[in-house]
């Protein structure tokens, strides 16, 4: 049996919007670090959306959270623990994640969702040979119904 291609999931940027001056409508944040952190924001629409989602995409964290996503943000989301790229130690530059992200997605296709694309990953993405969408996330938004119709598009184009 063939796998699903990959769902590539950042949270910073992409299910919490930090940048965004104030807590989105929908959102709720939620202070899971020391005090001197700011709470983060998670949508009560992206679990559905994820759940969704996962029928026809594996979905891994790539995210310096690692495997803080599946303690913190799964429960809240409802979403099982997902694979995690192992990244560089944080902080990394953004384009440092490209070696993991490439190892962990071998031959199979890839859908990477971040708010954080470089250069680097541009180029690894045109360099590929299974289909592959970097799909950028406004910081300051997140994740998006319109990104997920994307996501569903890109799929069943496959």
């Amino acid at each position: 049996m063939t796998p699903l291609p990959l769902l590539l999931l950042d949270v910073d940027g992409v299910l919490n919007p930090f940048a965004a001056p104030a807590c989105p409508d929908g959102y709720r944040e939620y202070p899971f670090f020391p005090e001197d952190d700011p709470p983060v924001r998670l949508c009560a629409a992206h679990g559905p959306w994820l759940r969704t989602l996962s029928r026809t995409f594996e979905l891994a964290w790539a995210t310096g959270w690692e495997d803080e996503a599946n303690v913190f943000l799964a429960p809240v989301l409802k979403l099982p623990a997902l694979p995690v790229v192992r990244f560089p130690p944080v902080p990394f530059d953004p384009a440092e994640k490209v070696p993991a992200i490439d190892a962990f997605t071998a031959d199979r296709p890839a859908a990477w969702v971040d708010d954080a694309h470089t250069e680097a990953g541009a180029a690894w993405a045109r360099s590929r040979t299974a289909p592959t969408l970097l799909l950028p996330s406004d910081p300051a938004r997140g994740l998006t119904a319109d990104m997920v119709t994307a996501l569903h598009a890109w799929r069943a184009a496959l």
